[in-house]
C-alpha cells in the first residue's frame, strides 16, 4: 500500500509542477524580457552620454586613453642549445 501512495504523491506533484510551470512560465519569461530590455536600455544612455560629453575630435588626431605595462622577462630562463639537423 506504501509503495502505490508513494508513486500517487509523486504522480500529483510531476503534474502539479507540469500545470503551474504552463500558468507561471510565460509570466517569468516576460520579466526576464522586460529586465534585459531595462538593462539594454541603461546601456545604450550610458553609451549615448558618454558620447555627447566627448569633444568632437578632429580628423586624424590620436589620443591614446591606457598605457600598456611594459611586461619583463626573465633572461635567466634557461641555457640555449645550438643544434644541428642531421639527414
Amino acid at each position: 500500500m506504501g509503495l502505490l501512495r508513494t508513486i500517487l504523491i509523486i504522480a500529483l506533484i510531476y503534474y502539479g509542477i507540469k500545470i503551474l510551470s504552463r500558468i507561471f512560465a510565460p509570466l517569468l519569461l516576460k520579466f526576464a524580457a522586460k529586465k534585459a530590455e531595462e538593462r539594454f536600455g541603461d546601456q545604450f544612455g550610458q553609451y549615448q552620454k558618454k558620447q555627447q560629453q566627448e569633444p568632437q575630435k578632429k580628423e586624424g588626431e590620436i589620443t591614446i586613453d591606457k598605457v600598456p605595462q611594459t611586461k619583463t622577462s626573465n633572461k635567466n630562463v634557461g641555457e640555449y642549445v645550438d643544434y644541428e639537423e642531421i639527414d
